[in-house]
């Protein structure tokens, strides 16, 4: 995802058929950033902020412990994966919240590519990446013998290299069309669309199918298919799997929806309102990036055995600093560790 305004066409330019020229530089104009006097601005800067912090230390800390402090299981793979992926979209935030607050780009061409490439690089990684969690659990309710008997950390980690491939393969656009010009006195990173007709039109399209509507109805499928499983078994007595699921599918489909809407409507930007496009970009873009902390939070901190883990090592920790060794609480925590590597995190 490109953070912010990837495709606005007043404030990060979006050049296309429609434009004569491309930026160029205007020396009688001299730039002065009012993001900053702007009460809609400096709350998006406050949200990405706060989706940085968030986003930044609840990914890190999810791998530090499925990486480093959990048994290697597929779904610790899966983790993993996924909180990388959100993690370095966080580590460049503040270069987009820059941009933004600047309402310039101080950072090179190569920055410029290569932010729009990581940004994408996450929401297509990720994306695919839940998908992948979707369907393994819907395997794994539907055939449980057959799940354990092939469900490997070696088949895992294969997969999760096909979905990293894919998503590298269609994120390319950004480093094709991505530029930095000057208008009006300030230099810019901006999509310049003019060298093909329909380049415009089949990013943004592509992005959408591929990123959103296709994923989208794979894990509606997934999911039906295990609530439908789930009311016949045992489960049904515990309402807590239906909630947990219903919150996944509602997060991704609230946190993307927004921003493939206004992206398809700028491709016709000349029938809208620019005022009610941008605004909609950038709300749409906010609501897009919150998704790089929520997923620790539904993916990962939701699963018995990493949250077990989570707190037997913190309490390990702050014991030690605090150097009161205490018998029972020792064993309680060699105890909940131990448990922590049998329990299963499948809804």
């Amino acid at each position: 995802m490109d953070i912010p305004d990837d495709y606005s066409y007043s404030e990060n330019y979006t050049y296309s058929e429609d434009y004569n020229d491309t930026p160029h530089e205007l020396p009688v104009f001299t730039h002065k950033s009012t993001c900053l006097n702007e009460v809609f601005c400096v709350c998006l800067l406050v949200v990405f902020a706060i989706i940085f912090l968030l986003g930044f230390c609840g990914n890190a800390l999810v791998i530090w412990i499925s990486g480093f402090k959990m048994k290697k299981t597929v779904n610790t793979t899966w983790y993993l994966s996924l909180a990388i992926s959100d993690f370095v979209f966080c580590a460049f935030l503040p270069f987009s919240m820059t941009n933004m607050a600047m309402e310039e780009w101080i950072f090179g061409r190569f920055m410029c590519k290569s932010v729009s490439f990581i940004m994408f690089l996450n929401m297509f990684s990720s994306i695919f990446l839940l998908v992948v969690i979707s369907m393994d659990r819907c395997v794994s309710v539907m055939f449980p013998v057959w799940a354990q008997n092939h469900r490997t950390v070696t088949k895992a980690s294969i997969i999760v290299v096909f979905c990293w491939i894919l998503a590298i393969a269609l994120s390319c656009p950004s480093v094709v069309f991505r530029e930095v010009g000057t208008v009006l006195g300030r230099t810019i990173c901006f999509n310049n669309y003019t060298h093909d007709r329909y380049s415009h039109k089949a990013v943004a399209v592509s992005r959408f199918l591929a990123g959103f509507i296709v994923p989208f109805v794979i894990i509606i499928i997934c999911y039906s298919i295990i609530i439908l499983r789930l009311r016949t078994s045992r489960m049904t007595k515990s309402t807590k799997p239906f909630k947990v699921m219903t919150a996944l599918v509602a997060a991704f489909f609230i946190c993307w929806l927004p921003y493939h809407v206004f992206v398809l409507l700028e491709l016709n930007h000349q029938h809208y309102d620019q005022s009610i496009l941008i605004t909609g970009l950038k709300v749409g873009t906010s609501l897009a990036a919150a998704n790089s902390f929520l997923n620790p939070v539904l993916y990962v901190f939701m699963g018995n055995d990493f949250k077990q883990k989570f707190k037997s090592t913190v309490l390990s920790k702050m014991e030690n600093a605090m150097g009161d060794e205490r018998p029972t609480t020792s064993r309680y925590l060699s105890r909940s560790s131990s448990m922590g590597g049998r329990a299963s995190t499948h809804i």
